[in-house]
């Protein structure tokens, strides 16, 4: 037996006990004739005493011990004379009979505590013990505990959790795909799924009702803190039901687990428009834990004969509550953030509104005290607010507004990652203009219906069609979205012919889905969760990797195993393969 006993559940309820404990050397301290021994494993930390009155050997024995050194201990449960009350344990300790070394270890390349002195490079490389710490080990129980939620809540909804393959068709929509060879049909690929899109949409037509899935999909597309190569999803999928039933359906699934899990009433989740969110925040994944709403000042501004306002086809402007203490160096740093190449802006207009009440803005010369008084009404201003103010072509200046009102009010403080503001965007376009490839594509995917309201437009104003989509966003980040899909074989044709696909192209890619449309499939349509985004919300974390037992790093590469690397000649040989490696054009 190498243990009866963690080393995170030992009270003083066990006091006089004997009992068997095992795990890893956290840290030793010797103290006069005795030495303590912090002893750890998943569920906590047990303190250990070597007493050289006792058992000189054994103390002597108990000096050698490194740290991560894996032991076994025998000994009673005693009283500590000096309590620690921040763990489970900290009133009680072994008084050790035995130790064994179960195994030595290296020193570790950087310490294995909550604080850590390693950086995320070193950490990737090592994973296994960077899962060690404390912090990292209670995100990945985190997301094990949500995962059962998910379960529970769906089971409850008769939804029925199918397995689909990994092994798919290469489509020609959404980010890149990974592929992979066929050994017994040479030349040919497979590749990995992005989503399970087309067999939950067959599901539906095979009359499974309600399914869903805690699903691996894949994307070959450049990385950053909330994407990785390889991610989860929680895909679901409803037939005979409209899109009221799935928002209700899921907002009920998010507020089970806010409730079951972090011990939060989310209550009512609000919804906006498409049209809306872009207008009052510049975002389709606005937060709104704070204010800060957009507001457009073309009537107030033009016509003063000053030209970066006039010649603008937006003026747009958010209020800073509480902010015209900012000094000038402060308001050039918010200039120089927004005319960073990310964003692109070309400058900031500021008025501050002075405590008599008075407007004092960055160009005065143009607009008479009358004037910026307008300004102050349209913001709603009050005494010490700060009013900043873009101007450009319409969708360009929001998105830059929108990355400035994140800014400050990350500046501000109002980026409390304790405060939770869901919110359902609804309403999304069906299709978006692409330049490079001066074509329509599918905002979410080709099998998203069009409102049947919008229909007719898809021949004379493409651009105004609105779909029956929608997207859940938490503090500004896109938690999940979904659709009702086309479940009707000629509005799936039209809506190819819109994407630019031939009848030939839709044939090869999607004939067997359109085939299934033939055998009476059912009104349906679905939502899936990003799961890693879900759970580093939960955590209060930035980046998702944070919340993946082994991550890939920024370049697609895991560190800690090498990968991904070459294979052998006669692996390539075997599957029909020959490499010719171009270097990409580094302009």
């Amino acid at each position: 037996m190498h243990r009866t006993h963690t080393c995170g559940e030992l009270t003083l309820s066990n006091l006089g006990e004997q009992v068997i404990l095992s795990g890893w050397v956290q840290k030793s301290r010797d103290l006069g004739g005795m030495t303590f021994v912090d002893v750890r494993d998943r569920y906590g930390i047990t303190q250990l005493t070597f007493n050289s009155d006792d058992d000189e050997s054994l103390r002597a024995q108990a000096r050698e011990l490194g740290r991560e050194f894996v032991i076994k201990v025998a000994g009673t449960v005693i009283e500590r004379s000096s309590k620690n009350p921040k763990i489970p344990t900290g009133e009680i300790e072994i008084k050790v009979s035995s130790l064994e070394i179960l195994n030595k270890s290296k020193l570790p390349p950087f310490t294995i505590e909550d604080e850590t002195d390693g950086g995320e490079d070193i950490r990737m490389k090592y994973r296994y013990l960077d899962l060690r710490r404390n912090s990292v080990r209670e995100n990945l129980v985190l997301r094990h505990k949500m995962a059962q939620e998910i379960r529970k809540y769906l089971d409850s909804q008769d939804f029925l959790e199918v397995e689909t393959p990994m092994l798919i068709k290469s489509t020609p929509e959404g980010a890149r795909d990974f592929v992979v060879p066929s050994r017994m049909n040479p030349g040919e690929f497979y590749a990995l799924p992005q989503s399970p899109q087309t067999f939950k949409q067959l599901l539906m037509v095979s009359g499974f009702d309600r399914y869903f899935q805690i699903v691996k999909c894949f994307r070959d597309e450049d990385l950053r803190a909330d994407r990785q190569p390889e991610f989860t999803q929680i895909d679901c999928e409803m037939a005979f039901v409209e899109q009221e039933d799935i928002l209700n359906t899921f907002e009920g699934l998010t507020k089970h687990l806010f409730k079951h899990v972090k011990e939060i009433d989310l209550g009512e989740v609000p919804r906006m428009t498409y049209a809306d969110a872009m207008r009052l925040y510049g975002s389709d994944k606005p937060d709104t834990r704070f204010g800060m709403q957009f507001v457009e000042l073309n009537d107030i501004v033009k016509g003063h004969g000053f030209p970066v306002f006039d010649n603008a086809e937006l003026v747009v402007g958010i209020n800073a509550k509480n902010s015209a203490s900012y000094t000038r160096k402060q308001l050039d740093a918010l200039t120089d953030y927004i005319k960073r190449p990310q964003i692109g802006a070309t400058g900031l207009i500021y008025a501050r509104v002075n405590e008599d009440g008075s407007v004092k803005s960055s160009v005065d010369k143009f607009y008479s005290e009358e004037q910026l008084q307008k300004w102050s009404e349209a913001f709603g201003a009050e005494k010490g607010d700060l009013l900043l103010i873009m101007a450009g072509t319409t969708e360009k200046v929001r998105k830059q507004l929108n990355e400035l009102r994140l800014y400050v009010a990350q500046e501000l403080g109002l980026r409390d990652k304790q405060k939770f503001s869901p919110l359902w965007v609804i309403d999304f376009p069906l299709l978006e203009w692409d330049e490079d490839s001066e074509r329509y594509h599918a905002m979410h995917h080709p099998f998203t219906s069009p409102k049947p309201e919008d229909i007719a437009l898809l021949d004379s104003k493409p651009g105004e069609v609105r779909a029956n989509a929608y997207d859940l966003v938490i503090n500004g980040v896109e938690i999940g979205g979904g659709s009702i899909r086309i479940h009707d074989r000629d509005l799936q044709s039209l809506m190819f012919k819109h994407l630019g696909f031939s009848p030939e192209e839709a044939q090869k890619q999607f004939g067997f889905l359109m085939e299934a449309f033939t055998y009476g499939a059912p009104p349906h349509g679905g939502l899936a969760f990003g799961f890693d985004r879900l759970v580093s919300i939960f955590a209060g974390l930035d980046s998702i990797r944070d919340v993946i037992a082994f991550p890939k790093n920024n370049s697609g590469r895991d560190v800690m195993i090498d990968s991904p690397s070459s294979i052998a000649t006669a692996q390539l040989e075997e599957l029909s393969l020959a490499l010719d490696v171009k270097k990409k054009n580094s302009n």
